[in-house]
């Protein structure tokens, strides 16, 4: 009789655990969302096209194939209109599931970069040299909070 009391006991206990926990949940007015990586890229004046190619022919198919990895969930090009020299005209948004997808990301990239540039150099030396059409201007990673 005492083994029954004892198993009740316990089960009771985490039956009040687990109900606390949801309650806990229940306090939030949103739930976490995807995590978004903005870059800001200013184009150099008259190179607008010639960027635009490169997104088209090189970065659409790398974030094509980290995508079919399972790396991330959509990627997209906005533009924008610069009101001064130090605005972007473009934004390159890519979403994540979550914080944890960004979890061994150089690893990850330089898969990618491998198998588009040949090796993890010859991406850096292509970056380099994709100076001479652009300007990046820095990148902000934040999460979306779906509100309830």
């Amino acid at each position: 009789m005492k083994l029954i009391n004892r198993l009740a006991a316990f089960a009771a206990l985490s039956a009040l655990a687990f109900t606390s926990v949801s309650a806990f949940a229940d306090d939030h007015s949103y739930t976490e969302g995807p995590v978004v990586n903005v870059a800001r890229i200013r184009t150099v004046d008259g190179k607008f096209d010639d960027y635009m190619k490169w997104l088209t022919t090189t970065w659409k198919p790398q974030q094509e194939a980290a995508k079919k990895a399972g790396y991330l969930v959509s990627y997209e090009v906005i533009a924008v209109e610069p009101r001064t020299a130090d605005d972007p005209d473009l934004l390159l948004i890519t979403r994540f599931k979550n914080w944890a997808a960004l979890d061994g990301g150089l690893e990850k990239s330089d898969a990618i970069a491998k198998q588009f540039e040949g090796s993890v150099a010859a991406a850096s030396q292509a970056q380099y040299a994709r100076a001479s059409i652009r300007r990046v201007l820095g990148s902000s990673t934040m999460q979306v909070l779906d509100l309830k």
